[in-house]
This record gives structure tokens, sequence and C-alpha cells, in this order.
């Protein structure tokens, strides 16, 4: 499951952290997996992954944005990966962009290429995490 904020044109429509329903979605959801936007500071912090009770609960960090075409800083990420192990297991979590590069047929303010750097940059930077 995806939990979206907004994606149109590389613009979002809500902000804020998991904090508020962080027990449900958690602890409280029967899924294989959650994709968490986490490209800004719009999206809160790690503190709520405490709530994730279950091993097998894949969690997917978008860390990465796909609403602009820079590149993130590796170490940066790398940081950002640590600090969310802090709450669950590393084996646990995993990295890709915070939502999809076109959501909407208008596509965001990013070119193709980029998308395709951001894509190569993902596979990077968990390979230096995750050997």
């Amino acid at each position: 499951m995806h939990i979206c904020r907004g994606n149109f044109q590389s613009t979002w429509t809500a902000e804020g952290g998991y904090d508020a329903a962080a027990e449900t979605i958690f602890d409280g959801l029967d899924l294989d997996g959650l994709f968490l936007e986490y490209d800004d500071s719009r999206s809160g912090g790690f503190e709520p992954l405490r709530y994730v009770k279950r091993p097998d609960l894949q969690l997917v960090l978008g860390l990465i944005t796909s609403k602009f075409g820079e590149l993130e800083s590796k170490d940066s990420m790398k940081r950002r990966i640590e600090e969310a192990s802090k709450y669950v297991s590393l084996d646990q979590l995993c990295l890709s962009p915070q939502c999809g590069f076109a959501s909407t047929e208008e596509g965001n303010l990013i070119t193709e290429e980029q998308q395709w750097a951001k894509l190569r940059h993902v596979v990077e930077i968990a390979g230096e995490v995750w050997k």
C-alpha cells in the first residue's frame, strides 16, 4: 500500500507526519508492505515506525523525490536509512522514489533521463546499504 500526499506536476496536496495514524498504519493493517513518502520535511520523522510490531512487514522508504530531477546526496540518504533503522530492523527497510514519476498524465517537472538517473541512484544506494 502506498500512502500518498499528492503528486501532480511536482506539487502536493497534504503534509504532516504519520504520527496521528501510526498505530493503525504500522500495527493494525494486514499488509505485506508499505510504500511511505519521506522525501522532504513535510513527511515528518521516522518516530512513528516504532509502532511496527511485525518482523515480516516491509517498509519502503520513499526518500528519493520524484518531483524534481536533482539527485539527493548519497550520504544524506544513507544517514536517513540509518535513522529509520533505529525504529525498525534494516532487513525490513527498502529504498525507492517517494511516488510515481507521472501519477497523472501531466507528469512531473522531471525529464525521462532524470527519472532513469533517479532509479540508478536508488539501486546504487541500496547496493551500498544492503550489501
